[in-house]
């Protein structure tokens, strides 16, 4: 299955971002909380926006490849997911406005796109 492989690549990822807060936790010493470190912040939130958009689209993703969607869309979909979440949770850590807002359109776009694609399938 085609979400099978994208859920693994992210599931890297989300561990990833779940390091990076540790990192820095250690690093600050900081066990509980941000403590008003600015780049502690950007990482709890990188994390936690990842966790935020990630399931439910992988779930609609995985409704539209069991629909019956073409395999080339189903790529095409986690692709821009995969591209989005890398984009917005590295646009974030780095405070680079431009590749985090980029991130979140190609996250909001495989939302809408699948959602649509889900929606047109039980209207045929």
């Amino acid at each position: 299955m085609i979400v099978s492989t994208f859920a693994a690549i992210l599931a890297i990822l989300y561990i990833q971002l779940s390091f990076r807060v540790i990192k820095i936790r250690k690093a600050k010493q900081i066990s509980l909380g941000d403590g008003g470190d600015a780049s502690l912040q950007a990482a709890i939130r990188a994390h936690g926006n990842f966790i935020e958009y990630v399931p439910f689209t992988l779930i609609l993703l995985f409704l539209v490849e069991y629909q019956g969607l073409s395999s080339h869309y189903c790529y095409i979909l986690g692709s821009m997911l995969l591209l989005g979440r890398f984009c917005h949770s590295y646009g974030l850590a780095d405070n680079v406005m431009k590749l985090r807002a980029f991130g979140m359109i190609l996250t909001f776009l495989t939302l809408v796109i699948s959602a649509f694609m889900l929606l047109v399938t039980q209207v045929m």
